[in-house]
């Protein structure tokens, strides 16, 4: 497997969070999950040597519960900002109006803060636009990547040529796939997002659902999910 070092995942009932720690013992949390990963972080942590006040930023790659799940955990635990994109406060607050056939995700949410009583809602810290530069990890760079919802969001490391994708994509050895169309909020947005991550051109992708970690497999899978997705929009129509 080849995935740049500094990477662990923390792996919930739906998907992945990560802590992302650099050489000097300063983490991020990218994400934050949505029930069951609080004992997984601080037991991360503990095996790191850290405490709860090595984590200095808590990213969002958007909105969605299974994300933002334990946010007001960890916001109150480590006393670290929320950096996200303005649009995803609604997201965060349960309170987005959702539309035509992605009003099944409204529901889905509503009935995950009701059963797991997860999603209190919390306000974002600093707003991430494309483009943004941050001083994290070694330096993370701000990629929209808009459709899953309007202010989705991937994180590039120049250092290590790596894109952390979101929910761009899913990556399993039994299905490599676009997030179904009930979860996507802003679908006419997603073509040009995943040739905005094609152009990147990034050695490394880490998604936020996947089996395994392993960043080279990833970007090999998206290659060619993107392969099979331009073969079935150029073959001519069949009567």
């Amino acid at each position: 497997m080849s995935t740049p070092s500094g990477i662990f995942t923390i792996r919930g009932l739906m998907g992945c969070c990560h802590l992302l720690v650099d050489a000097h013992g300063d983490a991020v949390l990218l994400d934050t999950g949505l029930v069951g990963e609080p004992w997984l972080i601080r037991w991360r942590l503990r095996r790191l040597g850290l405490r709860a006040d090595a984590i200095k930023a808590i990213l969002l790659t958007h909105g969605h519960l299974d994300h933002t799940g334990n946010l007001a955990w960890a916001k109150a635990w480590t006393g670290a900002p929320v950096y996200a994109h303005p649009l995803e406060q609604a997201h965060i607050n349960g309170s987005f109006p959702y539309t035509g056939v992605s009003r099944w995700c409204g529901r889905l949410e509503r009935m995950g803060r009701a059963v797991l009583r997860v999603g209190s809602a919390v306000p974002i810290d600093r707003f991430l636009n494309d483009g943004d530069e941050l001083p994290l990890w070694g330096g993370l760079r701000v990629v929209h990547l808009p459709g899953h919802t309007s202010g989705h969001c991937g994180f590039y490391s120049a250092r290590h040529d790596l894109l952390f994708s979101g929910d761009l994509f899913a990556s399993y050895f039994f299905n490599v796939h676009l997030p179904p169309a009930i979860l996507n909020s802003a679908p006419a947005l997603m073509a040009s997002s995943l040739e905005k991550a094609r152009r990147l051109n990034a050695r490394f992708l880490v998604p936020q659902h996947y089996d395994v970690l392993d960043a080279e497999l990833h970007r090999k899978r998206f290659d060619a999910l993107l392969a099979k997705r331009d073969r079935l929009t150029s073959s001519p129509s069949r009567c």
